[in-house]
């Protein structure tokens, strides 16, 4: 079986080495041409792929004769991007999944589809108007265009804050002074988890389902935050006096009981790799 991943990034390209582990051939594509030989070198097909509203490649149209697809760019940070640019990209690759026949697109989506303050929230609970971001009103419009065509089977992972290994949350907040929300519980995933959870979706053949990928822990941020920063060795942030504010814990039951997936790494708070 033949995996595509559109986007080799931070977690697509470790995914790919995992998907080669277990016996699967797998395409990559990048957006920079000093990655080709990375991806060559680790046995992923490398592409050369950019897309804005139309796709273009300086490679031959091999990377989208595959069994499935993994969609894993994100709309970018500018509001333009949510707004106009990403749909059309979406609609491109849409393009181009019916031309060559795909039959499953797998969709790496986020839980800012959800509401800032739902209380414990599951797959149901996304709504276009309450979505918690521009950015996740966007990945919503997006997961719905997907789902809107018939001729192929469409499976959403909305994926909670990702960390490990180089990435991790705390170093954007280090050392800052009279944070915010520190009784908001926290909805993270180690990036072996992400990679795992995908790779039971493909092996369980869970097509037309939308999943949370979030750890079972949802520790207070004040309480991750400061223990993170002691941790890591970095200035520890300051929060203001406790809020009784809302929160919103992103429930993983359904991949837990759909999957039978157990976390490799359930708390946060144990400052894995």
């Amino acid at each position: 079986m033949t995996i595509s991943i559109l986007g080799c990034g931070w977690l697509g390209f470790p995914t790919g080495r995992h998907l080669l582990s277990i016996g699967y051939q797998v395409n990559g594509s990048t957006t920079n041409d000093e990655k080709l030989n990375k991806l060559k070198k680790s046995g992923i097909n490398p592409y050369l792929i950019r897309i804005s509203d139309q796709i273009e490649s300086d490679s031959d149209d091999s990377f989208w004769d595959t069994d499935i697809l993994f969609l894993n760019i994100p709309p970018g940070r500018a509001k333009e991007n949510f707004e106009k640019r990403h749909p059309l990209q979406i609609q491109a690759i849409i393009d181009k999944v019916s031309q060559h026949n795909i039959s499953w697109v797998i969709y790496a989506s986020s839980t800012s589809v959800y509401p800032k303050f739902g209380g414990i929230t599951t797959e149901e609970d996304a709504l276009s108007e309450t979505a918690s971001s521009l950015s996740g009103k966007t990945l919503l419009a997006c997961e719905q265009l997907l789902n809107e065509h018939s001729n192929f089977d469409t499976t959403v992972i909305r994926f909670g804050g990702l960390y490990g290994y180089d990435r991790h949350p705390v170093k954007y907040l280090a050392g800052r002074e009279n944070l915010s929300e520190g009784n908001k519980p926290i909805n993270l995933i180690h990036q072996d988890d992400c990679i795992r959870i995908l790779a039971e979706v493909i092996k369980k053949d869970a097509r037309n389902q939308v999943f949370n990928a979030v750890s079972d822990g949802h520790p207070p941020r004040k309480a991750f935050y400061q223990s993170a920063a002691s941790h890591f060795g970095l200035d520890i942030p300051h929060f203001k006096k406790d809020e009784n504010s809302g929160y919103r814990i992103v429930s993983n039951e359904k991949i837990k009981n759909h999957l039978d997936y157990r976390f490799l790494y359930p708390n946060p708070m144990d400052h894995t790799p």
